[in-house]
């Protein structure tokens, strides 16, 4: 499971972005411009995540995903996710 995220701290910062994201934005664009998460710097790209452990509520989000499929918005406890799954 390959996965890209955006993460922020507050639902309405998610809610804006994912607006954005409907309208066409590019996913990596918007993961290096607004994601409070190290993988910011790589487009919000977590690479393949098969057999980590993970936030069980992001987890449970991503894995009902289908490749090129994006989420709505996530909350876990790191924040609020928006999370693209490529493969």
């Amino acid at each position: 499971m390959h996965l890209k995220h955006i993460l922020v701290p507050h639902r309405y910062e998610a809610e804006d972005i994912l607006k954005l994201l409907k309208e066409g934005k590019d996913f990596s664009e918007m993961a290096k411009k607004r994601s409070q998460c190290p993988s910011a710097a790589s487009g919000g790209d977590l690479g393949n995540l098969k057999g980590k452990k993970l936030d069980p509520d992001f987890e449970e989000a991503a894995e009902i995903l289908k490749p090129g499929q994006m989420s709505g918005i996530v909350r876990t406890r790191f924040g609020f996710h928006i999370i693209l799954r490529v493969a």
